[in-house]
């Protein structure tokens, strides 16, 4: 079974070592883990509105 890796050129998610969308090296990396507690997801959500109003 193959663990999830991550492409740092193009920022997807794969299950290969080279990534099929830009030829780059890809890295084992897993997306964090769900928790109904999660400490750090209000800040993560701002985040992410702040980037999207950035892009407009």
């Amino acid at each position: 079974m193959t663990k999830m890796k991550y492409c740092y050129k193009c920022k997807r998610y794969t299950l290969k070592y080279i990534c099929p969308i830009c030829g780059g090296k890809t890295y084992k990396k897993e997306p964090p883990r769900f928790s109904p507690q999660d400490k750090y997801g209000y800040y993560r959500r701002m985040l992410k509105k702040e980037e999207i109003k950035w892009k407009k």
